[in-house]
C-alpha cells in the first residue's frame, strides 16, 4: 500500500489537531470521563462506526471489519493528570488542577484518526478490528476494569497494539523493545507513634524519626539486596507528618513505588518491604503497617509481533526511523492486556524542535509536537491492516 495511509493521514492533520486541542481544553481524571466519552462517541457516530460502552460509559469499544476471523485490538488511553497547566498555550486546560500532561489527548485523537482511515479501508480488513478508548490509565485501574467487563471477548482479541507519545523523542522516530515498560508496585506505609510536646521527645515516640529510618532501610534494599542488573527503582514520593513546629505528631504516612522488569525481584522486594517496615518501627517503639495500593506487571512485548509491525510500518513509510531501545522505567496498565494476549507497545516521538521546551511528561509545562498526530494515526491503521491480512489467510 506504500505511503497511501500516511498521505491520507497528513490530509487529516487539521482535524486531528482540532480534536486534540478540544480534548486538551477539557481534561478529565480517572475512570470518570463523561465529556471525553461523549466527544469520542460523537465522532464515531459521524463516521458510522458501531461501538459499545463500558466502565459506566467512560470506555468505548468500536469494531470494524468482518465479524469472523482473527481479531486485532488497537488501544488508546484518554484520562488526564491532577496537574495545574503552565504551558501558556492558547488551548490550555480550562479545568483547574487538571491537565493532559502525558499526551493522552493526542492518543485519543490519533485513534480517532485511525478509525477514520480504517473505515475508508474497511473492505480490506480480513478479520475484526477493535478500537479501545480506555479511561483510568494514570491510576492503573482502566485496563483491568475493561478486561473484567469483557472488552477482549466477543470476538476474542488475538493480538493488541498501542503506542505512547514521548515529548523527549524526536518526531518521526519510533522506539520499540521487548521489555517496554517496567512493573510498578504502589504502597503506603502508616507509622503510629506517640505524640507530645517538642520539648519532651523522651516522653514521645516520634513517627517522623521512625519514618526517616524506614526510608533509609528501604533504600538499602536496592543498594544491598538487589542486583544492579535487574534495573530496579524504589521511590518514596510522599512523606506526610505533623502540623506544627513544636509538636511531635501521632502518626506519619509515607507512599512510594517499586519498579522492575523481573517478576522474581519484584516478589522478593515486596516481601522484604513487608518485613523491614514493621521491624524498623518496632526498634524505635512504634508500630507500622504496609498497605498495597496497586501492583501492575511489566509491559512485555511479543518479539515476533514487534518485528512484524515495525517492518510493516517501515515498509509503508521508509522515512520513519525505528530504534529498538524502548526499555523505560515508567509503567503502563496496558500491561494487563499484554499479560493476556500477544502485544506490541511502541513509543511515538513528538518532541518540539526547541530544546528549551522539550520537557518530559507529567510536568505542568509539558508540550508536544502535533506533527506526530498524522504519523500516529497512519501507524495504527497500517498496523491493523497489515496484521489482519497476515493472520487471516
Amino acid at each position: 500500500m506504500g505511503k497511501e495511509l500516511f498521505i491520507r493521514a497528513q490530509k487529516m492533520k487539521d482535524s486531528l489537531i482540532q480534536w486534540r486541542r478540544s480534548l486538551h481544553r477539557h481534561p478529565e481524571l480517572g475512570l470518570e470521563l463523561p465529556r471525553t466519552s461523549a466527544f469520542v462517541q460523537n465522532e464515531l457516530n459521524r463516521l458510522g462506526i458501531s461501538y459499545e460502552t463500558y466502565v459506566d460509559g467512560s470506555c468505548l469499544l468500536a469494531t470494524l471489519g468482518p465479524k469472523k476471523g482473527k481479531c486485532f485490538l488497537l488501544r488508546s488511553d484518554m484520562d488526564a493528570l491532577p496537574i495545574n497547566e503552565e504551558t501558556g498555550l492558547e488551548f490550555s486546560s480550562e479545568a483547574p488542577g487538571q491537565m493532559h500532561a502525558c499526551g493522552h489527548d493526542l492518543h485519543t485523537a490519533i485513534l480517532l484518526g485511525a478509525a477514520t482511515i480504517l473505515k475508508e479501508h474497511e473492505s480490506e480488513l480480513k478479520g475484526p478490528v477493535k478500537l479501545l478508548f480506555q479511561p483510568g490509565e494514570e491510576i492503573f485501574a482502566g485496563a483491568k476494569r475493561c478486561i473484567e467487563e469483557g472488552v477482549l471477548e466477543n470476538p476474542k482479541a488475538d493480538a493488541a497494539f498501542a503506542m505512547h507519545v514521548s515529548s523527549l523523542v524526536p518526531t518521526g522516530v519510533i522506539m520499540t523493545g521487548r521489555e517496554a515498560m517496567s512493573s510498578v508496585y504502589g504502597f503506603q506505609i502508616e507509622i503510629q507513634g506517640k505524640g507530645g510536646h517538642g520539648s519532651t521527645p523522651h516522653l514521645c515516640v516520634d513517627p517522623i524519626h521512625v519514618g526517616v529510618e524506614v526510608y533509609a532501610a528501604l533504600q538499602e534494599l536496592i543498594s544491598r539486596e538487589c542486583t544492579p542488573l535487574s534495573h530496579t527503582a524504589l521511590t518514596i514520593g510522599q512523606f506526610q507528618a505533623g502540623e506544627a513546629a513544636n509538636v511531635i505528631p501521632q502518626r506519619c504516612v509515607m507512599s512510594g513505588t517499586l519498579r522492575t522488569f523481573d517478576t522474581k525481584v519484584a516478589d522478593f522486594l515486596i516481601r522484604r518491604i513487608g518485613e523491614i517496615v514493621p521491624s524498623v518501627a518496632k526498634t524505635y517503639r512504634a508500630n507500622a503497617s504496609v498497605q498495597d495500593l496497586y501492583n501492575v506487571p511489566a509491559v512485555l512485548c511479543d518479539g515476533n509481533l514487534n518485528l512484524f509491525l515495525a517492518e510493516a510500518l517501515h515498509k509503508s513509510n521508509p522515512d520513519l526511523v525505528f530504534v529498538d531501545k524502548l526499555h523505560a522505567m515508567g509503567s503502563e496498565d496496558f500491561a494487563f492486556i499484554s499479560e493476556q494476549i500477544p502485544s506490541s507497545y511502541f513509543c511515538l516521538g513528538c518532541a518540539v524542535t526547541d530544546p528549551a521546551h522539550a520537557i518530559g511528561p507529567h510536568n505542568p509545562k509539558t508540550v508536544f509536537d502535533e506533527a506526530c498526530l498524522p504519523l500516529g494515526a497512519a501507524c495504527y491503521a497500517q498496523a491493523a491492516l497489515s496484521w489482519s491480512r497476515e493472520n487471516n489467510k
